[in-house]
């Protein structure tokens, strides 16, 4: 998005600018999927293409961070604090960060799923993103709880999506133990620092969904206050 867009966006509300943020967050989480049905195939060519896409999403994501940090209006009339928003977006910005990460160090490994654990290696991954899109289906509800005051019918919706961001990030918690006890199974006919990459990544993936929860947790944070 044009700087002079996003910009404008203050004019209207405060708070769109970190709900626009969220999606384009997620939206590079997402990216994880194409990228690891590339290097299943280990089509590193894909993967490196899927890669410049995450890439771009998070010099965007981060981009957005700074002018909403710099364009906030300090004294600005809310029912929450200035630091909490701030807080909040750089929260948000950890899981853009966190996916960029992922790809380049599994890219730069040309690391190898075993096959006999790739359905369940995707399934794990898929799950972490629902935590991202949770995470972004709740922020995406601030401009409502603007509008009540933050009191009311919404922030009980929100705190129930919150809930069902917890349970995704337990979900995921499980999944985790489940997919290291079949690396663990598999460690005979892998090379050991493979292996220890293997465990790595897996537990990288999992902090997209901390990361997303805690999200969640910043927003009831400001429902608190």
């Amino acid at each position: 998005m044009p700087g002079n867009t996003f910009l404008s966006v203050f004019a209207k509300s405060p708070i769109k600018p970190i709900e626009e943020h969220i999606r384009k967050v997620h939206e590079a989480s997402e990216l994880l999927l194409p990228f690891f049905a590339a290097v299943y195939q280990k089509d590193w060519l894909q993967a490196a293409e899927v890669r410049k896409g995450i890439v771009t999403l998070e010099k965007d994501a981060d981009r957005m961070k700074r002018d909403i940090r710099i364009n906030l209006p300090r004294g600005l009339f809310l029912p929450v604090d200035r630091t909490d928003i701030l807080e909040l977006v750089a929260q948000q910005d950890k899981i853009a960060n966190k996916t960029k990460d992922i790809s380049g160090r599994v890219l730069g490994r040309e690391l190898e799923i075993p096959e006999a654990i790739q359905t369940d290696f995707h399934a794990y991954i898929q799950r972490c993103i629902d935590a991202t899109a949770m995470a972004s289906e709740a922020i995406n509800e601030l401009d409502e709880l603007l509008e009540t005051g933050f009191r009311g019918r919404e922030v009980d919706l929100v705190i129930k999506m919150v809930e069902k961001l917890d349970a995704i990030e337990h979900d995921t918690d499980e999944m985790q133990i489940k997919l290291r006890k079949a690396v663990r199974i598999a460690e005979a006919d892998l090379n050991p620092v493979d292996v220890m990459f293997l465990y790595r990544t897996i537990e990288w993936i999992g902090d997209l969904a901390d990361i997303a929860q805690k999200v969640g947790s910043r927003l009831e944070i400001m429902l608190a206050r």
